[in-house]
């Protein structure tokens, strides 16, 4: 598995990395969680990225992880725990890594991101949101200097409010979640230019969009349980699979192979819950870039539906294997 340095740290990153929530025992069982991890590790993954909001994911990737000796880059982030949450309590916030510590079963956390630090509402972290400052700018400061972590960084899915937080120059890393992939283009649009400019590591995460790029859903658009996808993004879906079609790509190593494509992009994070799809996902990015040809494929299709449609559900990827779950209403 190639690896690359990661923007201005001097961590060297397997392209494709771990994406710990689904080894989480609400998605798998714990003994195929550590065999997915197991099988990563084999095939020269070297980073692992988790959360203390992805339900038991530490503690399953910390049982996974015990006594491996090969170096491992981790990442995990604050954010929800405990609760009550505080996030401009620097205690609260400290206690959090302590037990991401104890439940990885780490003396060190390598990159220690701020988890949702751009969702609107979602958390309280900024005394000065224009500026940049709050409590946690200082904790991580504190714990570098304690050499509990190494770099801080950002784990976002928005894509104006991250990337002024990238251009504030404070953070080491960031992590766009759904906004790279085959269809969903918005964190090219200031993310990553406002992070490749700061010098940052850019991680790319759910670039198969959590399930709605991982396999297709043909037969499951044409039911009215999907009466919720929009005109365009059901014409962009099927132009897609067509693309698929003629390329001889299956959907989910195209989705990998895209985002590996950019030279910006440092490292994409999978989200395997099993030793095959880790083997799957591999296979996909030790292929390489896809070629020219079919990237301008891609832009094109992709540009059907440059900006998401207005209601469009956030778990579109979950709600296209479910369809009649959508509101309780369906075929």
């Amino acid at each position: 598995m190639k690896k690359v340095k990661l923007g201005r740290t001097n961590l060297e990153v397997s392209k494709l990395a771990f994406g710990g929530l689904f080894v989480a025992s609400f998605v798998t069982e714990l003994e195929a969680g550590k065999k997915a991890v197991s099988r990563a590790l084999e095939l020269g993954i070297n980073y692992i990225d988790t959360a203390p909001g992805y339900g038991n994911s530490e503690e399953v990737l910390g049982k996974a992880i015990a006594g491996v000796k090969s170096p491992l880059i981790i990442s995990t982030k604050l954010g929800g725990r405990p609760q009550p949450f505080l996030p401009q309590d620097k205690a609260c916030l400290r206690s959090s890594v302590e037990e991401s510590l104890r439940l990885l079963g780490r003396d060190h956390i390598d990159m220690l991101m701020i988890h949702e630090p751009d969702r609107p509402g979602q958390y309280n972290w900024w005394t000065d949101m224009i500026n940049v400052k709050g409590p946690v700018l200082e904790l991580m400061d504190e714990l570098k200097a304690e050499g509990k972590i190494r770099f801080v960084g950002l784990g976002g899915t928005t894509t104006t409010e991250l990337a002024h937080l990238c251009r504030s120059g404070k953070f080491d890393v960031v992590l766009t979640a759904f906004n790279y992939s085959l269809l969903y283009r918005e964190a090219a649009l200031e993310v990553i230019p406002a992070a490749k400019a700061a010098k940052m590591g850019i991680i790319v995460g759910s670039p198969l969009q959590q399930g709605a790029l991982a396999r297709r859903y043909d037969e499951e658009l044409k039911t009215p349980g999907a009466f919720w996808v929009s005109k365009p993004r059901k014409e962009q879906l099927q132009a897609l699979y067509a693309f698929c079609d003629e390329c001889g790509i299956p959907l989910p190593e195209l989705g990998i192979r895209f985002v590996i494509s950019n030279p910006d992009v440092h490292c994409v994070l999978m989200g395997a819950r099993s030793a095959a799809e880790v083997e799957q996902n591999a296979k996909a990015a030790n292929a390489g870039p896809l070629p020219a040809d079919i990237l301008k494929r891609l832009t094109e299709i992709a540009d059907m539906v440059p900006f998401r449609p207005f209601g469009e559900p956030f778990g579109i990827g979950w709600l296209l294997g479910n369809p009649a779950q959508y509101k309780g209403q369906g075929a």
